[in-house]
């Protein structure tokens, strides 16, 4: 005979078969274009009513929309491809922290360090990859496990690209203001191009010097400062000068191309004298021309190092 628990008891759990946890939620592949068409038309919708509307409000969502579109579009991608292998604290805790530490360390330093000088492009270059690969190191310094070329190449493009989605929103500012207001023609254009190019600059840059420090990293996750690392640091550095220094080089080139003796003070302050419809077509190709250039440099050199590591080869 049986007897009913009294009324408000609780009722007794029948034992049975241990379920497994739910598995974590999986992002539908394609994501990354979808983020990108939709966030490239939603920057072009806050241009478009900033415009029509004359007003202020618009600017600080098309500054960060302009900023932070590539590099979160870069991050869903690799979410989407490795986040089983790299876990998403790390790919997030490289855009933002890794980013945010990088802008921080290079501003401190460039300003106590530099002065204006014909090597400022070199010191900028040497600060700014030394910030962001310190930014790196620092944020995966609890993470022994994550080791790699890959590891590195994807972890240090998710730091370049924050790094560059900050410093873009910054100059974004300084475009947008002018001793007439505001200058919504020169911030779009400073947006645009800097969307463009982002990840074949800082994105790019940091994605060698990681994949070869993590390449070398021991397995008890002690980062080791050898010669490889040495020089992929040294040779990106060289990549980053030459990308600064472009439009003062195709300056000097065109004045002396087609120059005869050309004013001294214009051109140390990186403008052409006189200009003239060929110094402007020369000028573009020249500046242009080595912009492609330094990025098919690191382009290949990325690949290399990309060919070398078999575990490229497993990625789905």
């Amino acid at each position: 005979m049986t007897h009913s628990p009294p009324p408000g008891a609780p009722r007794a759990r029948i034992p049975g078969p241990k379920q497994p946890p739910p598995p974590y939620p999986r992002i539908r592949a394609g994501l990354w274009r979808r983020c990108l068409a939709g966030g490239l038309g939603l920057w072009v919708l806050t241009a478009l009513v900033t415009y029509a509307t004359r007003s202020f409000a618009p600017l600080p969502t098309l500054i960060l929309l302009g900023g932070f579109l590539v590099p979160v579009t870069f991050v869903l991608w690799a979410y989407e491809r490795h986040s089983r292998d790299l876990g998403v604290s790390a790919i997030l805790g490289c855009l933002l922290a890794g980013g945010a530490l990088g802008v921080l360390g290079a501003s401190v330093m460039e300003y106590h360090l530099l002065r204006p000088s014909l090597s400022l492009f070199v010191g900028v270059a040497l600060i700014e990859e030394a910030a962001k690969l310190g930014a790196l190191v620092f944020v995966l310094r609890r993470q022994p496990g994550i080791r790699g070329t890959r590891a590195g190449m994807v972890l240090g493009a998710t730091v370049g690209l924050g790094f560059a989605a900050l410093e873009s929103v910054g100059h974004a500012f300084d475009a947008a203001v002018s001793a007439y207001g505001v200058d919504l023609r020169t911030l779009l254009e400073t947006e645009l191009l800097r969307g463009v190019v982002a990840p074949f600059g800082h994105g790019l840059w940091t994605a060698i010097t990681g994949a070869v420090l993590l390449s070398h990293r021991r397995p008890n996750g002690r980062f080791r400062l050898v010669s490889p690392v040495v020089a992929a640091y040294a040779g990106v550095c060289l990549l980053h000068t030459l990308w600064d220094s472009t439009h003062g080089a195709a300056v000097w080139i065109v004045a002396h191309l087609v120059g005869t003796g050309p004013d001294r003070q214009p051109l140390a302050q990186g403008y052409l004298p006189a200009p003239t419809e060929v110094r402007d077509h020369l000028f573009a190709l020249f500046s242009i021309g080595t912009l492609v250039l330094v990025s098919l440099l690191g382009v290949g050199w990325a690949g290399s190092l990309a060919r070398r590591d078999t575990s490229w080869r497993n990625t789905p």
